[in-house]
Protein backbone atom coordinates (compact mmCIF):
# COMPACT_ATOMS: atom_id res chain seq x y z
CA UNK A 1 0.00 0.00 0.00
CA UNK A 2 1.27 3.19 -1.12
CA UNK A 3 2.22 5.60 1.71
CA UNK A 4 1.47 9.76 1.60
CA UNK A 5 4.21 11.47 2.65
CA UNK A 6 3.75 13.95 4.54
CA UNK A 7 5.54 17.63 4.73
CA UNK A 8 7.84 17.96 6.73
CA UNK A 9 7.63 21.02 9.21
CA UNK A 10 10.78 23.53 8.95
CA UNK A 11 12.53 24.43 11.63
CA UNK A 12 11.17 27.55 13.58
CA UNK A 13 14.63 29.79 12.79
CA UNK A 14 13.59 29.01 9.25
CA UNK A 15 10.13 29.29 9.40
CA UNK A 16 10.40 32.88 10.36
CA UNK A 17 12.39 34.03 7.25
CA UNK A 18 11.05 35.57 4.13
CA UNK A 19 12.72 37.10 1.22
CA UNK A 20 12.14 39.33 -1.74
CA UNK A 21 10.85 42.17 0.87
CA UNK A 22 11.36 45.23 -0.50
CA UNK A 23 14.05 47.80 1.63
CA UNK A 24 12.98 49.35 4.36
CA UNK A 25 12.42 53.44 3.83
CA UNK A 26 15.05 53.72 6.72
CA UNK A 27 17.81 51.85 4.77
CA UNK A 28 17.10 54.11 1.56
CA UNK A 29 17.64 56.73 4.11
CA UNK A 30 20.29 55.74 5.39
CA UNK A 31 22.06 54.91 1.69
CA UNK A 32 21.18 58.34 0.99
CA UNK A 33 23.16 60.23 3.93
CA UNK A 34 25.77 57.86 4.22
CA UNK A 35 26.35 58.82 0.67
CA UNK A 36 25.47 62.98 1.38
CA UNK A 37 28.20 62.27 4.22
CA UNK A 38 30.97 60.48 2.03
CA UNK A 39 30.65 62.91 -0.71
CA UNK A 40 30.91 65.97 1.70
CA UNK A 41 27.67 68.11 0.56
CA UNK A 42 26.97 66.94 4.47
CA UNK A 43 30.14 68.08 5.96
CA UNK A 44 32.30 67.32 8.99
CA UNK A 45 30.90 68.90 12.08
CA UNK A 46 27.43 70.53 10.21
CA UNK A 47 24.35 70.25 11.90
CA UNK A 48 21.41 67.55 11.12
CA UNK A 49 17.94 68.60 11.48
CA UNK A 50 15.40 66.14 11.27
CA UNK A 51 12.75 68.42 9.93
CA UNK A 52 15.27 69.47 6.74
CA UNK A 53 16.56 66.13 6.22
CA UNK A 54 13.14 64.52 5.83
CA UNK A 55 11.83 67.68 3.71
CA UNK A 56 14.72 67.38 1.82
CA UNK A 57 14.83 63.63 0.79
CA UNK A 58 10.96 63.92 0.50
CA UNK A 59 10.23 61.30 3.74
CA UNK A 60 8.72 61.76 7.14
CA UNK A 61 11.03 62.03 10.39
CA UNK A 62 10.74 58.56 11.67
CA UNK A 63 12.63 57.14 8.80
CA UNK A 64 15.36 59.70 9.18
CA UNK A 65 15.23 59.08 12.80
CA UNK A 66 16.04 55.66 12.47
CA UNK A 67 19.16 56.64 9.87
CA UNK A 68 20.00 58.97 11.93
CA UNK A 69 20.96 56.54 14.77
CA UNK A 70 21.82 54.11 12.37
CA UNK A 71 24.89 56.48 11.19
CA UNK A 72 25.43 57.03 14.92
CA UNK A 73 26.12 53.06 15.65
CA UNK A 74 28.35 53.30 12.76
CA UNK A 75 30.05 56.23 13.53
CA UNK A 76 29.33 58.67 10.55
CA UNK A 77 27.12 60.87 12.82
CA UNK A 78 27.23 62.27 17.11
CA UNK A 79 23.91 62.36 18.36
CA UNK A 80 24.75 64.44 21.32
CA UNK A 81 22.08 64.87 24.28
CA UNK A 82 20.33 68.57 23.83
CA UNK A 83 22.52 69.62 20.41
CA UNK A 84 20.91 67.33 18.17
CA UNK A 85 23.03 65.46 15.39
CA UNK A 86 26.01 66.76 13.90
CA UNK A 87 28.08 64.84 11.17
CA UNK A 88 31.14 63.13 12.88
CA UNK A 89 34.62 64.88 12.44
CA UNK A 90 37.04 62.26 12.19
CA UNK A 91 40.25 63.15 14.29
CA UNK A 92 43.59 63.25 13.11
CA UNK A 93 44.02 59.43 14.60
CA UNK A 94 41.05 58.23 13.12
CA UNK A 95 42.24 58.85 9.69
CA UNK A 96 45.73 57.86 10.45
CA UNK A 97 44.85 54.82 11.77
CA UNK A 98 42.36 54.08 9.41
CA UNK A 99 44.51 55.09 6.03
CA UNK A 100 47.42 52.93 7.43
CA UNK A 101 45.42 49.70 7.86
CA UNK A 102 44.31 50.69 4.49
CA UNK A 103 47.94 51.14 3.20
CA UNK A 104 48.77 47.28 5.34
CA UNK A 105 45.68 45.62 2.92
CA UNK A 106 45.66 47.00 -0.43
CA UNK A 107 49.69 46.62 -0.47
CA UNK A 108 49.27 42.59 -0.12
CA UNK A 109 46.12 43.03 -2.20
CA UNK A 110 48.80 44.29 -5.04
CA UNK A 111 51.09 41.80 -4.82
CA UNK A 112 48.88 38.96 -4.71
CA UNK A 113 46.82 40.43 -7.80
CA UNK A 114 50.53 40.14 -9.88
CA UNK A 115 50.41 36.47 -9.65
CA UNK A 116 46.81 36.06 -9.79
CA UNK A 117 45.20 39.06 -12.87
CA UNK A 118 43.84 38.22 -15.90
CA UNK A 119 44.64 39.86 -18.96
CA UNK A 120 40.79 40.99 -18.71
CA UNK A 121 41.35 42.04 -15.14
CA UNK A 122 44.11 44.44 -16.17
CA UNK A 123 42.03 45.29 -18.89
CA UNK A 124 39.64 46.35 -16.71
CA UNK A 125 41.55 48.14 -14.27
CA UNK A 126 43.49 50.32 -17.60
CA UNK A 127 40.05 51.28 -18.41
CA UNK A 128 38.85 52.57 -14.94
CA UNK A 129 42.04 54.58 -14.61
CA UNK A 130 41.28 56.03 -17.91
CA UNK A 131 37.70 57.34 -16.80
CA UNK A 132 39.64 58.68 -13.66
CA UNK A 133 41.94 60.66 -15.95
CA UNK A 134 38.85 62.01 -18.03
CA UNK A 135 37.12 63.01 -14.66
CA UNK A 136 40.18 64.64 -13.02
CA UNK A 137 40.51 66.50 -16.60
CA UNK A 138 36.84 67.37 -16.44
CA UNK A 139 36.95 68.67 -12.64
CA UNK A 140 34.20 65.97 -11.70
CA UNK A 141 35.34 65.18 -8.50
CA UNK A 142 32.82 63.11 -7.44
CA UNK A 143 33.39 60.38 -10.63
CA UNK A 144 37.08 61.15 -9.98
CA UNK A 145 36.47 59.42 -6.43
CA UNK A 146 34.38 57.00 -7.40
CA UNK A 147 36.85 56.01 -10.38
CA UNK A 148 39.98 56.05 -7.71
CA UNK A 149 38.03 53.81 -5.34
CA UNK A 150 36.75 51.33 -8.25
CA UNK A 151 40.36 50.61 -9.34
CA UNK A 152 41.55 50.09 -5.86
CA UNK A 153 38.50 47.69 -5.14
CA UNK A 154 39.19 45.97 -8.49
CA UNK A 155 43.18 45.37 -7.53
CA UNK A 156 41.85 43.74 -4.31
CA UNK A 157 39.16 41.51 -6.54
CA UNK A 158 42.09 40.23 -8.82
CA UNK A 159 44.02 39.47 -5.59
CA UNK A 160 41.79 36.49 -5.38
CA UNK A 161 41.40 36.81 -1.58
CA UNK A 162 38.05 37.08 -0.33
CA UNK A 163 39.01 37.84 2.76
CA UNK A 164 40.76 40.15 1.76
CA UNK A 165 38.14 41.80 -0.23
CA UNK A 166 35.76 41.79 2.72
CA UNK A 167 38.40 43.52 4.97
CA UNK A 168 38.81 46.15 1.92
CA UNK A 169 35.05 46.57 1.56
CA UNK A 170 34.99 47.47 4.95
CA UNK A 171 37.00 50.31 4.61
CA UNK A 172 36.11 51.44 1.28
CA UNK A 173 33.75 54.28 2.37
CA UNK A 174 35.92 55.87 5.21
CA UNK A 175 38.58 56.25 2.54
CA UNK A 176 36.32 57.85 -0.06
CA UNK A 177 35.30 60.09 2.78
CA UNK A 178 38.85 61.15 3.56
CA UNK A 179 39.83 61.00 -0.13
CA UNK A 180 37.17 63.73 -1.38
CA UNK A 181 38.38 66.70 0.03
CA UNK A 182 42.32 65.84 -1.70
CA UNK A 183 40.87 64.40 -4.82
CA UNK A 184 42.03 68.09 -6.67
CA UNK A 185 45.47 68.16 -4.42
CA UNK A 186 46.20 64.34 -5.28
CA UNK A 187 45.31 65.08 -8.94
CA UNK A 188 47.40 63.81 -12.02
CA UNK A 189 49.67 62.02 -9.95
CA UNK A 190 47.72 59.89 -8.26
CA UNK A 191 46.64 58.51 -11.54
CA UNK A 192 49.88 58.26 -12.78
CA UNK A 193 50.81 55.63 -9.75
CA UNK A 194 48.06 53.87 -10.30
CA UNK A 195 49.16 53.58 -14.22
CA UNK A 196 52.64 52.30 -12.31
CA UNK A 197 50.98 50.16 -10.43
CA UNK A 198 48.85 48.13 -13.22
CA UNK A 199 52.34 47.90 -15.22
CA UNK A 200 53.39 46.32 -12.33
CA UNK A 201 50.39 43.75 -12.37
CA UNK A 202 50.81 43.11 -15.79
CA UNK A 203 54.75 42.59 -16.12
CA UNK A 204 53.86 39.75 -13.19
CA UNK A 205 56.17 41.78 -10.75
CA UNK A 206 54.85 41.02 -7.61
CA UNK A 207 56.90 42.54 -5.30
CA UNK A 208 56.83 46.14 -7.07
CA UNK A 209 53.25 45.84 -6.93
CA UNK A 210 53.60 45.84 -3.46
CA UNK A 211 56.04 48.55 -2.96
CA UNK A 212 54.10 50.96 -5.49
CA UNK A 213 51.13 49.85 -3.77
CA UNK A 214 52.27 50.66 -0.40
CA UNK A 215 53.87 54.16 -1.27
CA UNK A 216 50.80 55.49 -3.79
CA UNK A 217 48.22 55.00 -0.13
CA UNK A 218 50.48 56.63 1.99
CA UNK A 219 50.97 59.45 -0.23
CA UNK A 220 47.12 59.87 0.24
CA UNK A 221 47.48 59.15 3.95
CA UNK A 222 49.72 62.11 4.37
CA UNK A 223 48.14 64.72 1.89
CA UNK A 224 44.87 64.11 3.79
CA UNK A 225 46.50 65.06 7.20
CA UNK A 226 48.36 67.78 5.76
CA UNK A 227 45.00 68.93 4.23
CA UNK A 228 43.37 68.90 7.30
CA UNK A 229 46.28 70.69 9.26
CA UNK A 230 46.20 73.16 6.95
CA UNK A 231 42.40 74.31 6.59
CA UNK A 232 41.13 73.01 9.50
CA UNK A 233 38.23 71.75 7.35
CA UNK A 234 37.48 75.31 7.19
CA UNK A 235 36.98 75.34 3.39
CA UNK A 236 34.26 72.80 2.83
CA UNK A 237 30.85 73.55 2.10
CA UNK A 238 27.72 72.98 3.61
CA UNK A 239 24.81 71.06 1.93
CA UNK A 240 22.14 74.08 2.26
CA UNK A 241 19.04 72.26 4.18
CA UNK A 242 15.46 73.28 3.44
CA UNK A 243 14.58 75.67 6.34
CA UNK A 244 11.69 74.86 8.90
CA UNK A 245 8.82 77.34 8.65
CA UNK A 246 8.18 78.97 11.57
CA UNK A 247 5.16 80.16 12.71
CA UNK A 248 4.54 83.60 13.39
CA UNK A 249 3.54 85.04 16.95
CA UNK A 250 0.39 86.75 17.35
CA UNK A 251 0.87 90.55 16.98
CA UNK A 252 0.74 92.26 20.45
CA UNK A 253 -2.05 94.60 20.46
Amino acid sequence: METTMQPTELPKELAARRIDRPVPLREHVYQAMQELIISRRLAPGQHLVESELAQMLGVSRQPVREALQWLNNEGWVDLRPGYGAFVHQPTPDEADQLLAVRTLLESESARLAATNADEEGIARLRDLNKQGLEALAADDVDTAVAMNAAVHRCVTELSGNKVLLDFATQVDRRVRWYYTPIARQRGKQSWQEHAKLIDAIENRDADAAARIMAEHTERTRKSYLEQRDADGEQEQELLELPTRRRRRSPAKG
